[in-house]
């Protein structure tokens, strides 16, 4: 189930709702805390049912494990489980989302033609292992503990959070739903979570689907200068305003429930440095590469030369879990060799002026998108040279994309100068006015439903 569709705005989140809280009105907490879990599990079993005993079994054999190195913490078996946990994670998530490319790259090695599986990834599969490798690291380390399996099934499976994250921590999200103010219906949170979900499906249903278009038929065929420039720039926004607008409708979602989403989207191309980016763009994905990756490689501990490394090595890795293709683990090479010019440059470079900083920034994302987007090594050179200008300049082009050029012209200035949904949400007071916008906002998206229904990061 998708969050910019009829049955859910109008039927499963209002029921999921009303009854949650109707339950905790008459202090059936637990049967209310069972709703919840129902509901979450329903909404993902809508994409498809056949998938539902995969997520189950995900979660029965964190659970497991999850008590099992409870008991084992400070002893020798404590580590063997969480590396045995871990391992059972990555070996699910391998299978469904990474073997048919590495059986296409052992094919191209070899020359023998290996059948491929051709296997459907199931919706959501890299953020409910994420968050389940977090608990059992968190577990091991004697920061998380659960013991009502229906709780754990909640942490994971909460839907708001479900298919396209955040990356959550069990200490962060477990309280929430336990504190007994919470449990009570609260107009505030209500109102103020309606206001940022509605936020998030304009961004969602008009802006972001609108540059779908245009960065899908640009990437198709453009090879001018024009054509290629307009394709990465529509693909940047969309990517922008996709992810943007789902972090919205998710912290707006959960909010209604008095719970409180951790930030993962702080105005990303506002960003002065390839380091500042990665601190505003998907930020529980960033903390969980840190905390979960770079630092038990060695992090700076141990030299220079080793953090640099590990540098590269964690981006590699947020690469290749983004997607399983070459252009996605180029992409976060990219990335890590852009984090580490960044640190030279802070050793023995001078300080750009802010504005040149920026335009660096921004022009480095740009362009590695293009490796992010495209489909092919192929796809990926013809906009590359098209916007180097190889390919020559058609001024037609110029008559032909105006209207997405001006889109274009009209929200870069908007991405850097407004206040983000998160800031908005701040200052947010409940008035007529307001209530006026926002179901402005709501009607006008609702007349682009069903235009491109998919969520960009929902099979990363």
């Amino acid at each position: 189930m998708l969050f910019n569709t009829y049955v859910f705005i109008f039927a499963f989140w209002p029921i999921s709702v009303a009854v949650y809280f109707i339950l905790n009105r008459f202090r059936f907490t637990f049967a209310a805390k069972c709703w919840l879990t129902f509901s979450s599990l329903f909404f993902y079993s809508w994409w498809n049912v056949r998938y539902l005993p995969l997520i189950l079994g995900s979660i029965a054999f964190n659970y497991l494990f999850g008590r099992l190195i409870q008991a084992g913490a400070g002893t020798k078996r404590g580590k063997p489980l969480l590396v045995a946990g871990i391992a059972g994670n990555l070996l699910l998530l391998g299978y469904y989302k990474y073997a048919d490319f590495f059986l296409g790259a052992l094919s191209d090695a070899t020359g023998h033609a290996f059948p491929v599986l051709r296997l459907i990834l199931p919706l959501g599969i890299s953020f409910f292992t994420f968050t389940q490798i977090a608990y059992l690291a968190d577990a091991y380390k004697g920061k998380a503990s659960e013991y009502n399996l229906v709780s754990y099934m909640l942490f994971v499976t909460f839907y708001p959070h479900l298919i396209a994250g955040p990356i959550l921590h069990h200490s962060e999200m477990m309280p929430q739903f336990d504190r007994l103010r919470n449990k009570v219906w609260q107009w505030a949170n209500a109102s103020r979570g309606a206001y940022i979900f509605c936020i998030g499906l304009f961004k969602k249903v008009v802006i972001a689907d609108t540059f779908a278009n245009a960065a899908n038929d640009g990437f198709a065929g453009a090879t001018h200068f024009i054509a290629a420039w307009t394709a990465s720039l529509s693909y940047t926004f969309q990517l922008y305003f996709d992810f943007s607008g789902y972090t919205d409708m998710a912290i707006g979602a959960a909010l209604v429930f008095n719970i409180k989403l951790p930030q993962n989207f702080n105005s990303p191309y506002k960003a002065t440095s390839i380091q500042d980016f990665w601190r505003r763009w998907h930020m529980t994905l960033s903390r969980f590469l840190r905390d979960y990756i770079y630092i038990p490689l060695g992090g700076n501990r141990r030299g220079e030369a080793v953090m640099l490394r590990n540098l590269v090595v964690t981006f590699l890795i947020g690469g290749l879990w983004h997607g399983a293709g070459w252009t996605f683990i180029f992409w976060g090479l990219l990335h890590g060799l852009g984090q580490v010019v960044h640190r030279f440059w802070g050793k023995f470079g001078r300080p750009l002026p802010v504005w040149l900083a920026w335009f660096v920034t921004f022009m480095f994302i740009n362009a590695t998108w293009v490796f992010f987007r495209a489909d092919s090594w192929g796809q990926a050179m013809r906009i590359l040279k098209g916007m180097a200008g190889l390919q020559g300049v058609s001024l037609a082009d110029v008559k032909t994309l105006l209207p997405t050029l001006l889109l274009i012209a009209l929200f870069l200035p908007i991405v850097l100068a407004l206040r983000n949904s998160s800031q908005l949400s701040e200052t947010f007071r409940p008035t007529r006015r307001m209530a006026a916008a926002v179901a402005a906002l709501f009607v006008f998206s609702l007349l682009y439903f069903n235009r491109i229904s998919e969520f960009l990061y929902f099979n990363f």
